[in-house]
């Protein structure tokens, strides 16, 4: 009889534990990747490019650098950090990769003036994304409630 009591106790658990506590693990294991994508998709918004004119020797080259925003200050400077840069003219400088940046760096410094730098352009895809996270995060669900 014990044995059978058993059986039924173990049953009841084996529901519980495979119709319950499993898909809602996997459900907020899936909401946790759909917020870190839709972040990393907004991470782009903040994208742009500068362009300056370097001259040295008598010989000069619009320098183009591909920059992210880091943080803004209320002079109207922009913290940046350099993703990609090179020269209109190849023959200025030879440098290329990592060198490159860390002589962009160099030249430029940390900050650029923010009415200068060409903002990549955001549409209303990165608009949908926000209000999708913002719904993500206020939405009222009993099996990704956290206790």
């Amino acid at each position: 009889m014990a044995i059978f009591f058993a059986f039924i106790l173990a049953a009841i658990l084996g529901y519980i534990y495979g119709h319950r506590i499993r898909p809602n693990k996997r459900l907020q294991k899936t909401l946790r990747e759909l917020k870190e994508k839709c972040s990393a998709v907004l991470e782009d918004e903040k994208k742009g490019v500068y362009k300056t004119i370097v001259t040295e020797n008598q010989k000069s080259s619009e320098l183009v650098v591909e920059v992210k925003e880091l943080a803004v200050t209320q002079a109207g400077q922009v913290k940046v950090q350099y993703l990609g840069a090179y020269y209109k003219n190849p023959a200025f400088r030879t440098r290329k990769g990592p060198e490159l940046l860390q002589e962009v760096q160099g030249l430029l410094g940390d900050y650029l003036p923010k009415q200068e730098i060409e903002w990549y352009e955001v549409n209303g895809r990165h608009a949908a994304i926000k209000e999708f996270v913002k719904e993500l995060e206020t939405i009222e669900n009993p099996h990704t409630a956290r206790k």
